[in-house]
């Protein structure tokens, strides 16, 4: 099975990028990584980080990897995800908002698939809210002072329907000054299905918003995944009367 790896966001603005190809290949990834903010160069850079070997040869291919790697650089190689040391994902542009779909290799189709579906559904002023509350950080800091309720109000404000709700047309700055405190509530959740695609809205809220999470040890992995990957999370066969409690109903401790 192919694993995806860590998705992470390089500012490239004014750094080298080693592009080694030419025509269909190449053309795609010069014209992402120049969108980027990188400047394209060719292989004895010497400042250059990473690099993009868009070549056709197989034995062209493995031996500018090997090359390249030896100088210390995280190697991409067009179609062959087995030597690769990071792929480039499918990317859905609402600027400063990016949305990237990977695959690790697997299927480039797949997230190209995706994306189109994405750019339909994603309006084009998303952007803009994003630069809003960013503008309006310290105004947020200001009313929620407790990170946990900070991210609390921000994830009632935009649920479905709420007023900063994605998909929606609210005004940041117009909730900024009718927000009120978000105060954290232990919840014992019981749910009924161990597939994370059959969690309800609130189920997948809840669990995206936790700080602290206890668990019993029948609750699936791919239930536990669904909460915040810094969310402490405590397996215990009780509920401590705090935090978010998740159980099976009519599961079995092991």
């Amino acid at each position: 099975m192919i694993w995806p790896g860590l998705p992470i966001l390089v500012r490239l603005n004014g750094r080298p990028v080693i592009l080694l190809g030419e025509g269909e290949a190449a053309d795609p990834k010069r014209r992402l990584l120049e969108r980027a903010g990188a400047l394209v160069v060719g292989e004895d850079d010497p400042d250059a980080r990473l690099a993009v070997v868009a070549l056709e040869d197989e034995d062209e291919v493995l031996a500018a990897v090997a090359r390249l790697r030896a100088r210390g650089l995280l190697v991409n190689a067009v179609d062959r995800p087995d030597a690769c040391d990071f792929t480039m994902p499918a990317v859905v542009d609402r600027s400063p908002l990016l949305v990237s779909i990977a695959t690790g290799g697997a299927s480039a189709g797949l997230a190209a698939a995706l994306r189109q579906r994405l750019e339909a559904l994603l309006p084009a002023g998303l952007g803009r809210r994003a630069s809003e509350l960013f503008a309006g950080r310290d105004e947020l800091r200001r009313r929620f002072p407790d990170g946990g309720d900070r991210r609390r109000a921000l994830a009632a404000a935009m649920a479905p329907g709420g007023p900063l709700d994605p998909l929606g047309e609210g005004e940041v700055a117009e909730w900024l000054a009718d927000a009120r405190g978000a105060v954290a509530q232990p919840v014992r959740l019981t749910l009924r299905s161990p597939d994370p695609d059959e969690l309800t809205l609130r189920e997948a809220r809840l669990l995206a918003s936790a700080d602290r999470l206890y668990h019993r040890g029948d609750v699936p992995a791919a239930i536990l995944d669904r909460a915040r990957a810094d969310a402490e999370r405590v397996a215990c066969r009780e509920w401590p009367g705090d935090g978010l409690f998740v159980e099976m109903a009519g599961g079995t401790e092991r």
